[in-house]
């Protein structure tokens, strides 16, 4: 009867755990909804936005002169900043692990003095792995206006130009799907043209990302090639004046954008792992009421035993 009513405590104790993993999976679920909703609306944007810093850029490149101090590279990388967008809590799977490892693959591959500036309170576990914290910033879980992210837009931009770093680079997951989430690293300061893959959210050719580098090209083509046109700019008052208000707006949308990313990928993960550990609850309870019913089941057959030879006592 005692191994009965543990395996009653147990199952009771199980179910109480599932109702609040099912009751996590479905806040997370909305968060995620809203998450990818603000993801897929901005990342055209974002993309295309980027493609016109990596023109100048080109042009800049092309002429052998620096249009402006942020698209011109350094000769020599004394220190770099990675800012490393993680999440606040936990219970969202291997979301922070694989974001902190990649960043941490990153500094091994360059082997340069590194600061992390974080958003996000999980990724204070580095400072436990004797890495250096410039400085933290809160994050929130839904991100309703790009201000939110202007004070590390403003830190990042004032120690890149004082020369405090000569690289800043953003950590963050690439949302693409709920069911996939990519750990990637950015470099946002120097712009390099030079680089891979460029942009937030295209992961090769997947249409489900909501752009693609075939459709990035085809709108440079059409708005920004010179193969058909001749542009020629004038610019009001100056080219450094206007560059210097563009070229910080268009970096402030594309960490914007790498917030959103990061949101979408961790309420994917979150409501990933709450679903798994739902399944795994009910697995639990499954195995566990089969052992109450054996036990039961034992118990009864002892009980009938027992009355059997008592029954036979008295008859003899």
């Amino acid at each position: 009867m005692a191994k009965t009513k543990e395996i009653s405590r147990r199952i009771k104790s199980v179910t109480s755990t599932k109702k609040i993993t099912k009751a996590m999976e479905m806040v997370a679920a909305s968060k995620m909804r809203k998450a990818i909703d603000a993801v897929l609306k901005t990342r055209t944007y974002a993309n295309l936005s980027w493609e016109t810093i990596l023109h100048l850029a080109g042009l800049s490149e092309a002429r052998n002169e620096s249009l402006h101090p942020l698209l011109s590279a350094r000769e020599k990388i004394n220190k770099v900043a990675v800012v490393l967008i993680s999440s606040n809590r936990g219970m969202c799977g291997a979301y922070n692990t694989a974001i902190i490892n990649k960043a941490k693959d990153s500094i091994a591959k360059h082997n340069l003095p590194t600061d992390f500036i974080l958003a996000g309170k999980k990724g204070l576990s580095v400072h436990s792995q004797n890495y250096n914290i410039s400085a933290e910033f809160d994050k929130s879980d839904i991100l309703l206006d790009a201000q939110e992210i202007y004070p590390i837009v403003k830190m990042i931009l004032e120690d890149y130009q004082s020369g405090k770093y000569d690289k800043v680079l953003v950590a963050y997951t690439d949302f693409v799907n709920p069911a996939k989430q990519v750990p990637r690293i950015k470099q946002l300061l120097p712009v390099d043209v030079s680089a891979e893959d460029n942009y937030l959210g295209v992961i090769g050719d997947n249409d489900q990302t909501g752009v693609t580098k075939k459709f990035i090209a085809e709108k440079t083509k059409k708005h920004l090639s010179t193969e058909n046109y001749s542009y020629e700019y004038t610019f009001e008052p100056s080219p450094k004046e206007v560059l210097d208000s563009m070229i910080p707006k268009l970096l402030e949308v594309q960490l914007y954008q790498a917030f959103l990313e990061a949101n979408a990928s961790e309420h994917s993960a979150r409501m990933s792992a709450m679903h798994q550990a739902t399944d795994a609850a009910n697995d639990m309870v499954s195995e566990l009421t089969l052992f109450y019913n054996k036990a039961r089941q034992a118990g009864i057959t002892a009980e009938i035993a027992e009355i059997s030879a008592g029954a036979n006592a008295l008859a003899e």
